[in-house]
């Protein structure tokens, strides 16, 4: 891995990947492939002739919440932050037909979620990761503990579905990498707000992560060199559904629009590779295509980000598709005192109440295993 971070890269030939996997000197093939790539294939496919073992009767994992987009990454980047995420157990069922889920509950939904597994995004990610894992000896039934709010901009489907891949593979001794488990979780997002990879990736592997294609699927994770960098969220008692979110977005953008989020872009990468927070934050502010449609759908959304700039921020922007704002400082004093800013605005000017206010760092492991 070079200083800078590193690729992951997809794998469309799923011979290619038997060979790797399953190949006759395995350390060769490891020893071949660069140390930042992981091969990955479709979730829809298996490795024929596996058969898996419980490793163990039950395992728990947690994944974090996201911030997706980023201002001008929209799409293409996103970040792990530390504090509240999903929790999801699995746990072996010897009862059920083996490779089967099932959703034994699911608390702090207050009963919106459903508990068919095949229409659940934690569901939909185990099946998946149960696909990639070949042939298991036992049903799974999943328990999901939401500690991010629904339709927040904080990745909350992704949060689900990254701890319920990693408690599956945990159950029968985490033979697939995170890199691996990135395309299940890509299928669950896909039924609930497209086939994007800004939340799941870094839900899964932590940290900034760069989506450069998803077909085939190539990740580069950006290391924040240096400095300190902390994010201020504020999530009112809005719900902002992605799907009604991307429904405002314009089909078509002038050249100019184009070029500036381009260079905003560039700008937005320079600042973490360089450790700059005022970099990242300027370039995080500086959207001129999304921010623009989505931001008056949010009450007092523009005040909140007058208040945060006004404050001392170095930028602020919707996370996700919102309603939840992020602003850019580096050091937590600061950090509160735009909290404190962004709350008032959005209780005058929104007149919203605020469910959250929080000032976070990143979260360079993404979902582990607790149990």
């Amino acid at each position: 891995m070079s200083a800078y971070g590193g690729a992951l890269s997809g794998c469309s030939d799923l011979s290619q990947l038997r060979r790797r996997v399953d190949g006759p000197n395995k350390r060769q093939c490891r020893r071949q492939l660069p140390a930042a790539q992981h091969a990955t294939l479709p979730a829809e496919q298996t490795l024929p002739h596996r058969h898996r073992s419980l490793h163990q009767k039950a395992a728990k994992a947690f994944a974090p919440a996201t911030i997706a987009n980023l201002g001008p990454g929209f799409d293409w980047m996103g970040c792990a932050v530390e504090g509240e995420g999903d929790v999801v157990i699995a746990e072996a069922c010897p009862d059920l037909p083996d490779g089967e889920v099932i959703i034994r509950s699911i608390t702090g939904d207050d009963g919106r979620l459903p508990l068919v597994a095949a229409t659940n995004c934690v569901g939909i990610a185990a099946i998946e990761t149960i696909k990639l894992l070949g042939n298991v000896d036992c049903g799974v039934a999943l328990t999901l503990q939401k500690g991010l709010p629904l339709g927040s901009g904080m990745g909350s489907s992704a949060a689900s579905a990254a701890a319920g891949a990693c408690a599956v593979n945990a159950l029968f001794g985490s033979p697939l990498t995170k890199e691996q488990l990135i395309l299940p979780g890509l299928a669950s997002e896909a039924t609930v707000s497209g086939y994007h990879a800004d939340n799941i990736a870094p839900a899964l592997l932590g940290g900034f992560v760069l989506v450069r294609s998803l077909q085939p699927l190539d990740l580069q994770q950006l290391l924040f060199a240096k400095g300190d960098l902390y994010f201020v969220l504020v999530n009112p008692k809005f719900e902002a559904p992605t799907a009604e979110m991307r429904a405002v977005l314009p089909k078509m953008v002038p050249m100019t629009s184009a070029i500036h989020n381009s260079s905003m872009g560039a700008s937005l990468v320079a600042g973490i590779l360089t450790g700059n927070a005022a970099l990242v934050g300027k370039s995080l502010d500086s959207d001129i295509i999304i921010e623009p449609v989505r931001g008056p759908l949010i009450p007092g959304f523009a005040a909140v980000k007058a208040a945060a700039n006004a404050a001392g921020a170095y930028g602020c922007t919707i996370s996700g598709a919102g309603p939840t704002c992020v602003a850019v400082v580096d050091n937590p004093q600061l950090g509160q005192q735009v909290a404190e800013a962004m709350v008032k605005a959005f209780v005058q000017e929104g007149k919203l109440e605020v469910n959250s206010a929080r000032v976070v760092k990143l979260d360079q492991e993404g979902a582990r295993v607790l149990l």
